[in-house]
């Protein structure tokens, strides 16, 4: 790859307006992170990635576009340097980023994530001098090369599941000065060759807090997990592990996602007609409307992640303006569909999936909406209890 002359100076000048704009726009980092990406470049770490086209295809589908800087040096360079995450990997698959095509649809498995939330999370792990540190999810190597460059390399540990991202962010971060300790791995079970660890900060979610990640911790160690589940309905934790190895901690304000751990991702559900098929032919109306689930907003992105509590299995779509809600393990459904101002929802099998979502939403309601702020998650061995002084204790789905 030949890169134009005057390409450090533009990388250079581009890193430098990036941290200028993340400090004035007031990102809650710390100033020792930021300073940190003012000192490491990113380009190294993204040499091809997708950005959306404007418009979708004509069945609908996102068209994902590759952006290198053989294919337009300007556009990748700006790209790189702005607050954005840049997708580096499609449904597990690797990309020839010499002969890069466009691609339609797909799930994002891998990606660099935008650099606020990068130092976001570092931050609000509490991550600082003297540290040592597991990280989950090493991706493109960059936000393992910030850790490094505060902590030093001896004192970050990054495990990453795909190896052929592994290998590529290994060979950048040796060619960046870096020398972490790096293995292929699972972030379930975390790595315990490495353990103790005073801090642990995924960059992937998981359904609940991995038990192996607090057995790793120092007591008084601190552990920042985005949780999600089926729904899509996320959360921040930030757990400090006592010396009996409980750990408590609040949810973190704010609406972030993560891509989900590989095993712990959402299974194909089958044909959602074959599942509508066994519904009952009775119908009642519907107490609370869908759009208490699917609007845009932060207090549904927030609710969805409560529901998941009442129904861990579940999963909902919407086709052709019916919303089905499915339940691979129970073998139930449930449809709602508009009729007039109103919704009918019909029920099957042997959870009343709707009705134990709407019972979960009286009960968020009646304690006055609380944000995720609110609410404090307390882990003792395989038990994950959610707490609110306003609602009954939900819990999260057991793990091994």
């Amino acid at each position: 790859m030949t890169l134009p002359t005057d390409f450090d100076q533009d990388a250079v000048a581009l890193r430098a307006a990036m941290v200028k704009g993340l400090a004035d726009a007031g990102i809650p980092a710390d100033p020792a992170w930021l300073a940190a990406a003012g000192r490491v470049p990113r380009h190294p770490f993204v040499p091809g990635f997708y950005l959306p086209a404007d418009l979708p295809d004509a069945r609908g589908l996102t068209v994902w576009e590759p952006v290198t800087s053989k294919l337009d040096y300007g556009r990748w360079l700006a790209a790189t340097y702005s607050d954005t995450t840049l997708i580096t990997q499609f449904d597990g698959e690797e990309t020839d980023w010499r002969n890069p095509v466009v691609r339609h649809g797909g799930a994002p498995t891998s990606s660099s994530t935008l650099p606020s939330l990068v130092l976001r999370m570092w931050s609000d792990a509490d991550v600082g001098e003297g540290h040592t540190v597991l990280e989950i999810g090493t991706g493109t190597g960059y936000s393992t090369a910030l850790a490094c460059e505060l902590l030093g390399s001896s004192h970050v540990t990054t495990i990453e599941i795909d190896p052929g991202g592994l290998e590529r962010a290994a060979e950048v971060l040796q060619r960046c000065g870096y020398a972490p300790t790096i293995a292929r791995a699972d972030g379930l079970y975390g790595y315990w060759p490495e353990a103790w660890f005073d801090r642990v900060v995924a960059a992937c979610s998981f359904r609940a807090v991995p038990p192996a990640l607090i057995r790793q911790m120092r007591p008084g160690g601190k552990l920042l997990v985005p949780l999600s589940g089926w729904l899509y309905g996320s959360a921040r934790v930030l757990l400090t592990v006592a010396q009996d190895g409980t750990a408590t901690g609040p949810l973190l304000p704010g609406t972030v996602s993560f891509m989900p751990a590989r095993t712990h991702a959402a299974p194909v559900f089958g044909n959602p007609a074959d599942w509508s098929a066994g519904l009952t032919d009775e119908s009642r109306p519907a107490r609370h409307t869908p759009d208490r689930l699917t609007e845009a907003t932060g207090e549904a992105f927030h609710l969805r992640f409560l529901v998941q509590c009442a129904v861990p299995e579940a999963q909902i779509l919407t086709i052709g303006g019916v919303l089905h809600v499915i339940d691979i393990v129970s073998g139930s459904a449930a449809t709602l569909a508009p009729e007039g101002d109103d919704w009918n929802v019909r029920e099957g099998g042997p959870l009343r999936l709707w009705t134990r979502i709407e019972q979960l939403i009286d009960v968020f309601d009646t304690a006055g909406r609380p944000g995720p702020e609110t609410f404090t998650l307390r882990v003792e061995g395989t038990a994950q209890r959610l707490l609110h002084s306003q609602m009954p204790e939900l819990r999260l789905p057991p793990l091994c």
